[in-house]
C-alpha cells in the first residue's frame, strides 16, 4: 500500500509539473533561464539569444528566435510550445491581411457654367419738359 502511495505521489507531481510549467518569455528571460528551460540550448547559445536580444531590441515573435546565430529551425519546433514573447503563449502569426486595391481616381468635377452677366437697365429717360404756359395776351 506505501508503494501505491509513492507511486500516486510522483505521478501527480510530475502531472502537476507539466500542467503548471509556465513558458518562458525570451524578452525577459535570462540565459540562465534559457540554459535550464530549454531543449538543446546550453549556456553558449543562451547567451547568443540574451546577446541578440540587447542588441537588436525584443523579439516580435517566437518565430524570431531562428534569426539568433546558433539557434535552428528544429530547436525552435522542439521548444515553441515553451516559449512565449512578451507573456503572451507562442502562437503561430496570424496572416497579414491583403492591402485594399486602390480605388480609381475619380475625374475632377466639371466647373460649375458662369452665369451670363445681367444687362445694366436702361437709363430712365428724363421726363420730358413741359412745355411753358402761354404767354398772356398783350393788353394795347
Amino acid at each position: 500500500m506505501k508503494l501505491i502511495n509513492v507511486i500516486f505521489g510522483l505521478l501527480l507531481a510530475f502531472c502537476s509539473a507539466v500542467v503548471f510549467a509556465q513558458a518562458i518569455d525570451i524578452n525577459t528571460a535570462t540565459a540562465e533561464q534559457l540554459e535550464k528551460g530549454l531543449k538543446g540550448i546550453g549556456p553558449k547559445k543562451a547567451a547568443e539569444i540574451v546577446k541578440y536580444r540587447e542588441t537588436n531590441g525584443p523579439f516580435k515573435s517566437v518565430e524570431d528566435l531562428a534569426k539568433v546565430p546558433g539557434v535552428g529551425e528544429k530547436t525552435l519546433i522542439t521548444n515553441k510550445e515553451m516559449l512565449s514573447v512578451g507573456g503572451a503563449a507562442a502562437m503561430p502569426k496570424a496572416p497579414e491581411m491583403p492591402a485594399m486595391p486602390k480605388a480609381p481616381e475619380m475625374p475632377a468635377t466639371p466647373k460649375a457654367p458662369e452665369m451670363p452677366a445681367v444687362p445694366k437697365a436702361p437709363a430712365m429717360p428724363k421726363a420730358p419738359a413741359m412745355p411753358a404756359a402761354p404767354a398772356e395776351p398783350a393788353k394795347q
